[in-house]
């Protein structure tokens, strides 16, 4: 169940008084037990507009962790940085003990001001499978975080959101030093930057690495055979391409072309302690709730965009008439149906359309259903993923199957990546076309849905497609 935050209006704007930004926060800590469970204060206010990105790159180095997030057709970005409190697991249940974890955090906060069009979010990212191995350190199994710092963008309007943990006995003089030179920088950037990039300039490789391509069909070859077999009726292949730089690559360089290049997509970089950025630019929406509303896509079978409008419309006719398409994409709208049903929701479909992104067109079906408020994000999620389109069908035999035929750890990658907010709103991506970033060093990752029929051939040459989209940011 869902637990209200209180939310306490302000006569002035704590940050812009800091005698009364003071007074509040020894009041605050005299209500702090030490026992775990001291008071969290989160304090929105709106700001001047400010590109998050150039703050991404102007903090990077002070602050290990950041979550990046942007929806170009929503005209939404969030900036993340610090944390104030957290949640790091390793579990078969993470996502039952990641919904207890923010249900405790909900009843230690408290909202100050007024603002109700930006509230802190708490960011959620799980990894593919859930079992504990030697890459935890790099991306444990589970990650809730509370940031320290947000900068929110809805369409005209900008928000800073600063979340503070107050313990007892705790000399709040550096928390308020804090505060104040971290406004007076942001104040700084506003003054000398421009919202937009000019296109920035990334270092050519030096050599780039590919898994051996006989290998993955290969892959494809010995999963037909299963599937003829019926040891299951579809397999997601992932493929890996690794990228050495003469130069560490630059994230926000990154997103900053995926951004260009990929307008139709979610952008979104994930950092952790160990100089890991996990980024990517996603066309699948696993979830988003608001207003109690869910939407979520099914989104499987593709074909390329063509060179001419004329050769593009014969090749989307051509993926809306492929019965191993088709058939695929069915797969996925049934599976969410079903587990939509099984929680006991009323899920209905819209008519299946085309998604068509810069380079390349999916076959998509929105699918919607009403919540009630006792139904958790992450108890959605925990039912959603993965889906066959990132896995298989049936879904447990195929990610066994994954295991046995993909030589590196998927991590991240089609995992999935989001946010909940305390009045349960939330929205997950999956985290496709992407790519995990240390110093010059990049590892590219994509992947293809094998149904009976598939081509190795074919399917390789879509594996290609999707790492031109991320090479080209990149280089």
């Amino acid at each position: 169940m869902s637990i209200a935050v209180p939310v306490i209006p302000y006569p002035v704007n704590l940050l812009q008084d800091e005698k009364k930004l003071y007074q509040f926060l020894c009041a605050c800590q005299e209500t702090s037990t030490g026992n775990g469970n001291s008071p969290i204060i989160s304090v929105t206010q709106k700001i001047k507009p400010l590109d998050p990105l150039r703050v991404l790159k102007a903090i990077a180095a002070s602050y290990p962790f950041h979550f990046y997030w942007e929806s170009r057709r929503k005209d939404e970005a969030i900036l993340s940085y610090g944390v104030a409190t957290s949640l790091t697991l390793n579990a078969t249940d993470r996502f039952t003990k990641a919904q207890q974890f923010i249900e405790r955090v909900k009843r230690r906060i408290t909202k100050v001001g007024e603002s109700l069009n930006a509230t802190p979010l708490l960011l959620c990212y799980f990894t593919f499978f859930d079992s504990t191995d030697s890459y935890s350190k790099v991306f444990p199994s589970a990650n809730v975080v509370l940031p320290q710092f947000q900068i929110i963008k809805k369409q005209n309007e900008y928000f800073l959101n600063i979340n503070i943990l107050i313990q007892p006995e705790q000399n709040l003089f550096p928390i308020l030093e804090t505060i104040v030179q971290h406004q007076d920088f942001l104040q700084m950037l506003d003054k000398s930057h421009n919202l937009e990039y000019e296109k920035s300039n990334i270092v050519n490789p030096v050599n780039y690495k590919i898994y051996p391509s006989a290998n993955f069909k290969d892959s494809v070859t010995s999963a037909l055979k299963s599937i003829e077999l019926n040891q299951f009726s579809k397999i997601v292949l992932a493929h890996a391409l690794d990228v050495i730089s003469r130069e560490s690559f630059q994230v926000v360089d990154c997103l900053k072309n995926l951004r260009q290049r990929h307008p139709d997509c979610y952008i979104f970089s994930v950092s952790n302690n160990y100089g890991c950025s996990f980024i990517g630019a996603s066309p699948e929406r696993l979830i988003s709730i608001e207003n109690n509303q869910l939407e979520t896509d099914a989104l499987a079978g593709s074909a390329p965009r063509g060179k001419t409008p004329a050769e593009d419309t014969i090749l989307a006719q051509k993926l809306l008439r492929s019965e191993k398409e088709r058939r695929e994409h069915q797969a996925v709208s049934e599976f969410i149906t079903q587990q939509l049903l099984n929680l006991g929701l009323f899920p209905h479909q819209s008519p299946l359309k085309l998604l068509k992104l810069s380079n390349i067109q999916h076959l998509w079906t929105p699918i919607y259903a009403q919540l009630n408020s006792s139904i958790h994000p992450l108890e959605i999620i925990s039912k959603l993923h993965p889906t066959p389109a990132v896995a298989g069908v049936p879904t447990h035999v195929a990610c066994e199957q994954i295991r046995q035929y993909e030589s590196f750890n998927r991590l991240l990658y089609a995992a999935p990546i989001g946010w909940v907010d305390f009045q349960g709103n939330s929205e997950f991506i999956v985290g496709i076309r992407s790519a995990l970033i240390q110093n010059n060093h990049a590892r590219l990752y994509a992947g293809a849905g094998i149904v009976a029929g598939s081509d190795p051939e074919k399917e390789l040459a879509e594996i290609q497609l999707k790492f031109q989209a991320l090479l080209k940011a990149l280089l």
